[in-house]
């Protein structure tokens, strides 16, 4: 069954095998190699200008949310609004969070009828658009210990538009 010949050919093939793999690596070094060799002493083959080096960066203008706010487009903060619907409603009903018809201006934890965590009842203020800008991007920093799943909405011109666009739903 295994014989001289077979033996020699299965071993052939496999040392072939090896050997066009260890010349493939070898190609592939040659080929995406950028460095000149091992060690130190050698130049990087690019430099990214990252604009580190630079002695100060320019300050980002900081612009007040009840500005944004002003600016904002109330149609596209509807479209926003459809990552809320699935716990708020605007019809003055409680879903499994408060209703948010005329939130805009309301006291902090005041919806009648709806089982607020501790924390947010006793948070105490009002729905600012200042207030509301800090909640939904990041509901869990804003009022630690509160019972809203949301991690928050992390562009801001998404908030100014929901803001602009929760001022218009009233009661």
């Amino acid at each position: 069954m295994f014989d001289t010949m077979t033996f020699t050919k299965v071993a052939a093939g496999l040392c072939g095998t090896f050997l066009v793999f260890l010349l493939g690596g070898w190609a592939g070094e040659l080929l995406y190699t950028t460095g000149g060799g091992h060690g130190e002493g050698h130049e990087q083959a690019y430099v990214i200008d990252t604009g580190g080096d630079s002695e100060e960066a320019a300050p980002e203008e900081q612009v007040d949310f009840a500005t944004l706010v002003a600016e904002a487009d109330p149609g596209a903060g509807e479209k926003v609004f459809g990552k809320c619907k699935a716990c708020h409603k605007l019809d003055g009903s409680n879903g499994t969070g408060p209703h948010l018809d005329g939130v805009v201006g309301r006291a902090i934890g005041a919806v009648d009828g709806f089982a607020y965590s501790d924390a947010v009842a006793g948070h105490g203020g009002e729905w600012t658009a200042e207030n509301l800008d800090h909640w939904l991007a990041n509901p869990k920093d804003f009022i630690p210990g509160n019972k809203m799943s949301f991690a928050g909405l992390k562009k801001v011109g998404d908030r100014a538009n929901l803001v602009a666009y929760l001022q218009t739903v009233t009661p």
